[in-house]
């Protein structure tokens, strides 16, 4: 039996979304991108959080138990998804809540391996079972989230093409490049990669494959290593790539990499507001949960 289990990582401090953008925003959006998560900013209609569309999509794919990361001081996803810590029934989802502190002496948290760390805590129960791990900031389809339940691997990610993601060229190569053998296995993810080296993984593997951070784990295989990894050198965070790597370098072909071509809606910083809500207007409407 596949394990339903989600992970969704929302305690970021959402820096970039502080920022000033040249697009005009109702006051009701620019209030919940200054003072609330990404996820929850109300870009759906009737100011539907933009996470109740992950969430559809997730529940939509047979995902049932979910953990959302966040902040210690967000006391707005209790307020939407359920006030306990545990167990809150939403729909046909059980979300309960991992906390993600800021440590003694920095101004932001840990980062991404150590948020996947804090559910994994929270949940020894998982234990000997998998899970989905993915962004709060990004739409990923039905597809995408059913493609890591239903995958048979121990491991896995979602290896995107990235010339099917509609991003301008700057913000593609922000993204981390996925680079497999030719059975599919992850041997390699390069972060922030140069011209040539996307030239170089372009020619050898016949596409460029980016990394939209949606992984697939077995429990025990990725625990430890969210532990150890050490802090990125720039910018001083424990993150889930640098986890994934140490993995396949102790235990090689244990990840696989599943190829998809479709765009994923992307809320990063407020020019996006406007673009993801055309996209949720068109795409989705008012929809109405099964």
């Amino acid at each position: 039996m596949m394990d339903p289990n989600l992970v969704v990582l929302a305690g970021g401090i959402s820096s970039r979304m502080r920022k000033s953008s040249n697009r005009l925003l109702d006051p009701a959006l620019q209030r919940d991108a200054e003072e609330k998560s990404k996820s929850l900013i109300g870009v759906g209609e009737g100011s539907r959080p933009f996470l109740d569309y992950l969430l559809y999509n997730a529940e939509a794919s047979g995902y049932r138990d979910v953990v959302i990361v966040v902040g210690e001081h967000d006391k707005a996803m209790r307020e939407y998804y359920g006030p306990e810590d545990r167990d809150n029934a939403f729909h046909r989802l059980s979300i309960s809540y991992a906390v993600q502190r800021i440590p003694a002496g920095r101004t932001k948290p840990l980062g991404t391996a150590d948020a996947l760390f804090q559910a994994l805590r929270l949940r020894p129960d998982w234990q000997g079972k998998k899970f989905t791990v993915c962004n709060s900031d990004n739409l990923y389809s039905q597809r995408a989230l059913g493609l890591m339940l239903e995958s048979r691997a121990e491991c896995a990610l979602i290896d995107y093409d990235r010339d099917a993601l509609r991003f301008e060229s700057e913000r593609v190569r922000q993204y981390a490049v996925v680079c497999k053998d030719h059975q599919g296995r992850l041997l390699e993810i390069v972060e922030k990669p140069s011209k040539e080296e996307f030239a170089r993984i372009g020619s050898a593997e016949g596409r460029v494959g980016v990394s939209m951070n949606i992984f697939r784990f077995l429990y025990e295989r990725v625990f430890r290593f969210l532990e150890l990894v050490p802090l990125n050198p720039v910018r001083q965070e424990k993150e889930i790539p640098a986890a994934v790597m140490m993995m396949i370098q102790a235990v090689p072909g244990c990840m696989e990499a599943i190829p998809l071509a479709e765009y994923v809606p992307d809320l990063t910083n407020r020019d996006d507001i406007a673009i993801v809500r055309e996209y949720l207007q068109r795409e989705y409407g008012n929809f109405v949960w099964r």
